[in-house]
């Protein structure tokens, strides 16, 4: 239920890596390796299909708000009502507001580092 189905390469910087790491992989549920990433290999067994979106906002977005980043991971879930509901009871920073559309559901999460992290449980089929 905590796993998150696949990203493309994103790289960022932290003050802490190994706490934020730590974050990562306790709360939304990444294999983070000695190495300080992870892997999510596409098409293979156990593996979501689907695609990597890369997309370039304008600067006065307020997609990345609240977050204090230029920039924000989108990370595909299983089942986003229940990850959110798992983040609170864990004390997460998860914001109130959710979207449903044609693309699915999305819901946010502030990670320690104060960056806005999308999760995104695709339509069915997707």
């Amino acid at each position: 239920m905590k796993r998150v189905t696949g990203i493309g390469g994103i790289f960022f910087q932290s003050a802490d890596p190994v706490r934020l790491g730590a974050w990562y992989r306790d709360h939304l549920g990444l294999d983070v390796g000695e190495w300080g990433g992870a892997v999510f290999p596409w098409g293979g067994p156990g593996s979501a299909s689907g695609m990597t979106i890369w997309s370039v906002f304008a600067r006065d977005t307020k997609k990345m708000e609240p977050g204090s980043a230029t920039f924000m991971v989108n990370f595909r879930v299983d089942d986003l009502d229940a990850l959110l509901a798992a983040l609170r009871a864990e004390g997460c920073d998860v914001l109130d507001a959710t979207e449903s559309s044609d693309f699915g559901k999305f819901g946010w999460v502030i990670d320690p580092d104060g960056n806005k992290v999308e999760l995104w449980e695709p339509p069915a089929g997707q």
